[in-house]
């Protein structure tokens, strides 16, 4: 989805999935019934937190204590997404996000999505919101699932006029999406609301807030740092 507009100075990346879409008792949930068909243990918030990894079979590998096979991971990465599908219908936006996005736009900045999430089950989500106006455009991924973020972060980036990678703040909850601002020229802020504990976090060298709204203060100084360099 993309919407033309306006020549913006500062620009938000939001990542979707435990960032804007508060999804993280359905990730669980999904990952636990998914682990049951394959005959491992259920895994604690905390403990997912502890060991989530990109690209996701590095994850699977820190619980096996092996890389899952090329048909493992395929039987895994299907259970997961169809057990997904039926615990995210319980989950919403992240608390406050209604007015963070509306606030964003009402001074003047222009702001966008990009996800890992599957683009055609993505734009419907968001439309059914009713947030979608908030963004100059809406990626979800295309291809197979599983790996990094940084070369649709770049794609996603070149794909937006006159927004300057530099004065982008890439707003997520991952240490990948940390890597993909770096391999796009951006900076990045990273919540703790969603798959990764703090410390994880805290390795990746960029800001780590607790709420989105500390996100965007971050997100505006940034903004305004690059522009005053």
């Amino acid at each position: 989805m993309r919407i033309d507009g306006v020549r913006h100075a500062s620009h938000i990346v939001w990542d979707w999935n435990g960032t804007l879409f508060h999804d993280t008792d359905a990730v669980i949930g999904a990952t636990n019934s998914a682990f049951a068909e394959i005959g491992l243990e259920p895994i604690s918030l905390e403990r997912y937190r502890e060991l989530y990894c990109v690209p996701i079979p590095r994850f699977y590998e820190r619980l096996l204590g092996r890389l899952p096979t090329d048909a493992e991971w395929l039987m895994m990465d299907d259970a997961f997404h169809r057990h997904y599908s039926e615990h995210r219908v319980r989950c919403g936006l992240a608390e406050g996000v209604d007015l963070l996005l509306e606030g964003w736009q009402a001074a003047g900045h222009s702001q966008s999505i990009l996800s890992m999430y599957g683009h055609d089950e993505l734009i419907p989500l968001v439309r059914g919101f009713g947030i979608e106006a908030r963004f100059v455009r809406v990626d979800g991924r295309t291809g197979p699932s599983g790996g990094g973020k940084s070369t649709h972060m770049v794609r996603h980036l070149a794909a937006l006029k006159g927004v300057d990678p530099g004065r982008t703040v890439v707003i997520g909850d991952a240490v990948d999406d940390a890597v993909a601002a770096r391999d796009a020229g951006a900076h990045a802020v990273l919540y703790t609301g969603g798959s990764h504990s703090r410390a994880s976090l805290l390795a990746a060298g960029v800001p780590v807030v607790d709420t989105l709204a500390e996100a965007v203060e971050v997100a505006t100084q940034l903004a305004r740092d690059a522009a005053a360099g």
